[in-house]
């Protein structure tokens, strides 16, 4: 019994291990190992991070716009290794609207407090306002979004519940919706945080000295209220500091942290959290173009009540960002780990990186454990769709790092009685390329197909490579510098052919370029075809 007790338990012990050395990306790893990191900790899309301490574990959101599921939720227990745990939109309302591609909508930088044993994630959605969703597992279940506050252009909400039971909300607001931008507002909620009790009022104006001030975080420390909000425009300021010993102000102004001579451009939005052992850091977004905004940890000290970010290797008390530092100081030293990146697909979940361009439809996709497999079907592209632009059922993932290979074993099975289905491999952004394979009345053809300028209607331009003689084919994308990439094949997963075309990825709608597969035809059925992706991995 002992024996046999024993060689369970080590089989659960090796089986956590092989499940953790999954979980290391081989392309981006913050933690260097010798008690430092470098920077950034997340080196892919996690925009208007922000964060909070619950006991020893942090907790990271971010913007998702109208990716499903949305709202990211990352865990750490050090502020450098961290894994996507879930997400707390599993559909985004109103879901009539969202059942379409709603590229740069939705959820905007959302804030996440914990308060009386329960999470509760402030977002925006700058065409209807403000929702709550709360949940006392971090895992779940999450309530149906409330409307806080309804309204065209209020963005950023960042709640603070004060001593004397007030509950406060700062919000900003976006100049597309609300005809006004560069200054931050204070409204008051109702005891619950459900809801705003007042019209709110400006309590700073950007205008002169901070264009564009937006993504408010209100906290609270020695008797002041502090607002930590960037200026200057997401490339290219840097944060400001707004402090008063009355929530309304007049505040007190102070920059804490800029690119200074360093190669981040525009430290952006962030939080701020400290450890058990009372030290500070903040964690913020740099703006990287196709690859997105990614996340940065930088040290924090308090000098005079006033904070200062980085490292002030000029003592002007501005910080600016470091690219290696010596790891915060926690109870326990963390495992490395990092969100996953690579699927087998042998579960009967999608890993968590996957996202949708619009809240899915159950007949989309199916995964089959027993063949380990994600099976695709081929939906039919909306009447309205010039491109994949306004195509829903585009599964997709952010890049990890600059450089990177992506490959996929897929086997397609087309519906003898249509043509031009299509299933393949994309790189997605305002401008996309994808190597597919696609149905012909004499059979199955791979086909390279670029579309620049998408977003403007823009029509794909396709080349057709070869007609093939199986169902089964690799995929491959490699990334590289500049976000350039190269698409090959391979029918034996061993020998693979380039494309004679190197296609530089885009941003999309406020994010990064993502990477996916896809399934679509342009015609009516009652039976589509499909595609069987068996796996997908990202490798340097």
């Amino acid at each position: 019994m002992k024996r046999t007790l024993f060689t369970l338990l080590a089989a659960l012990s090796l089986n956590a291990v092989n499940a953790q050395q999954q979980t290391v990306s081989k392309t981006w790893v913050s933690d260097l190992g010798n008690g430092t990191y470098k920077n950034p900790v997340l080196d892919a899309d996690y925009s208007d991070p922000d964060a909070i301490r619950v006991g020893d574990k942090f907790y990271m959101i971010a913007s998702s716009f109208d990716a499903v599921p949305g709202l990211p939720i990352l865990e750490s227990t050090d502020l450098v290794n961290w894994k996507l745990i879930g997400h707390a939109l599993k559909r985004q309302p109103p879901f009539e609207h969202f059942s379409k591609t709603q590229h740069g909508n939705g959820v905007w930088a959302p804030s996440i407090r914990f308060h009386n044993g329960e999470f509760y994630i402030y977002y925006p959605d700058p065409d209807f306002g403000i929702y709550l969703t709360k949940a006392k597992n971090i895992l779940g279940p999450w309530t149906d979004p409330v409307l806080v506050d309804a309204g065209k252009g209020l963005i950023d909400p960042c709640p603070l519940w004060d001593e004397d039971g007030k509950v406060y909300l700062a919000i900003a607001y976006a100049g597309s919706r609300a005809g006004i931008k560069s200054v931050i507002a204070m409204k008051q909620l109702n005891a619950k945080g459900d809801k705003v009790i007042d019209e709110g009022k400006l309590v700073y104006d950007g205008h002169e000295l901070d264009p564009t001030i937006e993504g408010p975080k209100l906290y609270k420390r020695n008797g002041y209220y502090y607002i930590f909000a960037p200026g200057g425009g997401v490339s290219t300021g840097w944060q400001t500091i707004l402090r008063s010993k009355n929530i309304y102000g007049p505040y007190e102004r102070k920059v804490a942290l800029d690119q200074g001579k360093t190669p981040i451009n525009g430290p952006h939005q962030g939080a701020w959290v400290n450890t058990q052992s009372g030290e500070d850091w903040f964690l913020h977004f740099q703006d990287k173009d196709a690859y997105g905004r990614v996340v940065h940890l930088q040290p924090m000290k308090w000098v005079n009540n006033w904070p200062v970010i980085g490292v002030d290797k000029d003592g002007d008390g501005i910080g600016e960002p470091v690219l290696t530092y010596k790891k915060p100081t926690v109870a326990k030293p963390s495992a490395i780990f990092t969100p996953a990146e690579s699927d087998e697909f042998n579960g009967s979940n999608l890993g968590l990186q996957w996202q949708w361009q619009a809240n899915p439809v159950a007949t989309w996709s199916f995964l089959n454990p027993s063949k380990g497999a994600l099976r695709l079907y081929t939906a039919k592209t909306p009447d309205s769709a010039k491109n994949l632009w306004d195509v829903p059922n585009i599964l997709m993932q952010k890049f990890p790092t600059e450089e990177f290979m992506a490959t996929t074993k897929l086997s397609f099975t087309a519906n003898p009685k249509l043509e031009n289905e299509r299933a393949g491999l994309t790189i997605y952004g305002l401008s996309y390329a994808y190597l597919a394979v696609k149905s012909k009345k004499d059979g199955l053809y791979l086909v390279y197909s670029v579309c620049k300028s998408a977003d403007k209607g823009k029509a794909e331009t396709e080349k057709q490579l070869l007609k093939l003689d199986s169902k089964e084919i690799y995929l491959r994308v490699k990334v590289g510098k500049g976000a350039k990439c190269q698409f090959s094949y391979s029918k034996d997963g061993n020998n693979f052919t380039n494309i004679d075309d190197v296609f530089e990825a885009t941003p999309g709608k406020w994010i990064g370029a993502k990477l996916g597969l896809f399934a679509v035809r342009d015609q009516q059925t009652n039976d589509s075809g499909y595609a069987d992706f068996d796996w997908f991995r990202v490798e340097k």
